[in-house]
């Protein structure tokens, strides 16, 4: 079971569950991986809706990567995301917004 308050999303892949969050390693490879300048940059992108598959892949991959999955982008794209294409952009959303949301600690 995820924890949103660890800013984590549950992500079905061929069946099996993962736990995926944007830990700051994550983040930092979704950066390189965006060719984005900052963070803000990487989140505007997504707010204002101009990402491509691409970057929810990236997203999709950095969030697994965060959560302990040693898959590749590669292993990602052959992969069966539970719910298609639409749940895939609603996880690299979730994960995003979970990442950027300020919790009382």
């Amino acid at each position: 079971m995820v924890n949103p308050l660890r800013g984590e999303v549950e992500i079905t892949l061929d069946g099996v569950t993962h736990s995926a969050r944007l830990t700051l390693g994550a983040l930092a490879e979704l950066e390189a991986a965006l060719q984005t300048g900052s963070l803000v940059e990487m989140a505007a992108r997504f707010e204002e809706g101009k990402f491509s598959a691409s970057d929810v892949v990236a997203v999709i991959v950095a969030g697994l990567r965060g959560g302990g999955w040693r898959g590749k982008r590669d292993d990602l794209l052959s992969a069966e995301i539970d719910g298609g294409p639409v749940a895939g952009a609603q996880a690299a959303a979730r994960l995003l917004a979970r990442a950027f949301a300020v919790t009382a600690g």
